[in-house]
């Protein structure tokens, strides 16, 4: 199951009895991750998104967990900082820390409404160093909490990919520049976490070439040197997998990144063909193009998807509009194939 942000946690970022129930009724799924969980309260990128920045929250989570582990399933948490892609009326008032000093030029909404995104301010190193220890301390969390495992959340235009990007990322110093120089936060990151809470319980989700909160990255060449050095410093690690979000699964540049990573390599190209059916899941598989295949709004809309798979069942449509929103409607009551 994709990492799909549903934005339920309330303004506390306490997971409460909807997403136990939510998550409780998708745990037939083989691997849920968890939609983006923010490290800290000023990365938190949602009106609405869950946080394992406190014990509370952390005690939120664990009952998730509970419910998905007693229907026998598997979870991973997902960590992800969103980087300048939030906003202070949305973060708290709180600081918005970036590589550098650009903005997104976009709108993004907000308790208030929407507004334009500001333009953050360059961390120091000091900085980068306290978000690296945020990244360790929620994992700890959430591995205490009877999480499965974590996903380090490198993609879709967040604080990690920022680093990664050189549209994003115009430091001088050892951390911009270079794509080595630009691939050594996340690097950092995904280390301090696995020595934290081993190698085996940690995954990385990467996004190359995938354009999301201009972090353009359209210089192939720039992009295999920057991914490459990436994956060639994290094989040793012996991470649980690499999950990658690419609109070419079977292409020249997912494969060779693959080949380096020489590891479980999870693969997501719902966004650029539309909803991921069996046949086009069972294709991948079936081509090697991964060792799995993440699915996303077919989850959202069939709790009970892999017997409607399984079975050749029909299956309940999405329906989009209540994708992100405070309440039960579109989240916990599409019916199960034996209520139907």
């Amino acid at each position: 199951m994709a990492p799909l942000t549903r934005v339920r946690a309330g303004s506390s970022g306490i997971p409460g009895d909807l997403m136990v129930e939510y998550y409780r009724q998708r745990a037939s799924v083989g691997m849920i991750i968890t939609e983006g969980t923010y490290p800290d309260h000023a990365s938190q990128g949602y009106v609405g998104e869950p946080g394992i920045a406190t014990d509370e929250q952390a005690a939120g989570w664990q009952r998730v967990f509970e419910a998905v582990h007693a229907e026998g399933g598997r979870i991973v948490l997902q960590i992800m900082h969103a980087g300048r892609g939030t906003h202070p009326d949305i973060n708290g008032g709180r600081r918005i820390l970036a590589p550098s000093a650009i903005a997104i030029d976009n709108k993004t909404f907000t308790e208030k409404g929407e507004q334009p995104y500001p333009v953050p301010e360059a961390m120091t190193t000091a900085e980068i160093r306290a978000a690296l220890e945020d990244f360790v301390a929620a994992a700890r969390r959430a591995i205490e909490a009877g999480a499965d495992g974590v996903e380090i959340h490198g993609a879709n235009g967040y604080l990690l990919q920022e680093f990664l990007s050189p549209a994003a990322n115009q430091r001088t110093d050892g951390y911009g520049g270079s794509p080595q120089n630009r691939a050594r936060f996340v690097v950092e990151v995904v280390t301090a976490v696995a020595q934290a809470v081993g190698a085996e319980r940690v995954g990385l989700r990467i996004s190359p070439e995938v354009d999301l909160g201009d972090v353009f990255e359209t210089d192939r060449d720039d992009v295999l040197a920057t991914y490459g050095t990436l994956v060639d410093q994290l094989r040793p690690l012996g991470l649980a997998y690499l999950s990658m979000l690419h609109g070419d699964p079977g292409g020249d540049l997912v494969q060779e990144l693959r080949r380096r990573f020489d590891g479980k390599l999870i693969v997501n190209s719902g966004p650029f063909g539309g909803q991921t059916t069996r046949e086009q899941a069972l294709q991948q598989i079936e081509a090697d193009h991964a060792d799995a295949v993440v699915v996303g709004r077919a989850l959202i809309a069939n709790p009970d998807l892999v017997e409607r798979w399984q079975g050749g069942h029909p299956e309940n449509e999405p329906r989009p509009e209540l994708f992100y929103g405070p309440g039960a409607e579109g989240y916990t009551d599409y019916p199960f194939l034996e209520a139907a």
